[in-house]
């Protein structure tokens, strides 16, 4: 693997990794950031995304032997000290391992559903504008065998360098898409055999006690106020029981259990 040595941080060449927190705001002209060997791992084995170059502080190549391996000839490795890096980035990134990521034409809704298995586990995100919430929910979907999740407009984007990080590249294997209106999502689901459950603390029914469906959506509201009374009223709703003094979970932590209860189902 040959490498290009990077000693100016204004190099046109490193340009997609300038001032990374900033610009992750405000967008990246149709790129995204991958950090660290395990997502970058990920990275380079996606079916739906390709690594366009990659930036790497010296002192981290002797570790990545397997992973070059992985790369493919037409993209560049950038390699950098980490004075350098740090005025590239904008600020002390630890890992010394960035990839910049082609977003590629987006996933649509119809498409996922058409292509889901016969027995489907898919998560539906409202609101959720924290990226750890968004990254976290990402990886549960991995570790549970979700076959897809769809956010709403209101939902942070899961191509953020932060949600990427959090859900340890999960973000990049599970498909996802954005809806433009979970209401009408919800009737289609129906009409396609799903059960559509969603998680609230004030929910109807102890998640206990609730037999997994082949064809579940479960549908996640942002802490606080939730998932809206609309869809709530269009659905079963589920608790998790807590201790009698304490009322909610992170919705992190709740869509893991609520997954875990649900991936139960023989799929």
């Amino acid at each position: 693997m040959e490498t290009i040595r990077i000693d100016d941080p204004e190099d046109p060449r490193v340009a997609p990794y300038l001032d990374i927190r900033e610009r992750d705001l405000v967008g990246r002209q149709g790129r995204f950031i991958a950090e660290g060997k395990v997502v970058l791992n990920v990275l380079l084995n996606s079916s739906r995304f390709q690594a366009e170059s990659m930036l790497v502080l010296e002192n981290r190549l002797s570790g990545l032997d397997e992973t070059f391996k992985e790369v493919p000839a037409q993209v560049p490795v950038y390699v950098t000290s980490r004075q350098v890096m740090d005025r590239i980035v904008g600020f002390p990134i630890h890992r010394g391992i960035l990839a910049a990521g082609k977003k590629g034409t987006p996933l649509q809704v119809g498409d996922i559903l058409d292509t889901l298995p016969q027995k489907a586990l898919v998560i539906v995100a409202v609101g959720i504008a924290n990226h750890d919430n968004l990254g976290a929910i990402f990886r549960n979907a991995a570790a549970f065998g979700a076959d897809a999740v769809l956010i709403d407009p209101t939902c942070c984007d899961p191509l953020y360098r932060k949600a990427i990080r959090v859900s340890v590249g999960a973000a990049l294997k599970v498909p996802f898409a954005t809806v433009p209106d979970p209401a009408v999502l919800a009737a289609d689901l129906i009409a396609r055999g799903f059960e559509s459950f969603a998680l609230s603390p004030r929910g109807d029914t102890n998640i206990r006690n609730v037999e997994p469906h082949p064809k579940a959506a479960l549908y996640l509201g942002t802490e606080g106020e939730g998932l809206p009374a609309a869809l709530l009223a269009r659905m079963q709703t589920l608790r998790i029981e807590m201790a009698k003094d304490f009322d909610s979970l992170n919705v992190a932590a709740a869509s893991a259990i609520a997954l875990h209860h649900f991936s139960a189902n023989g799929r």
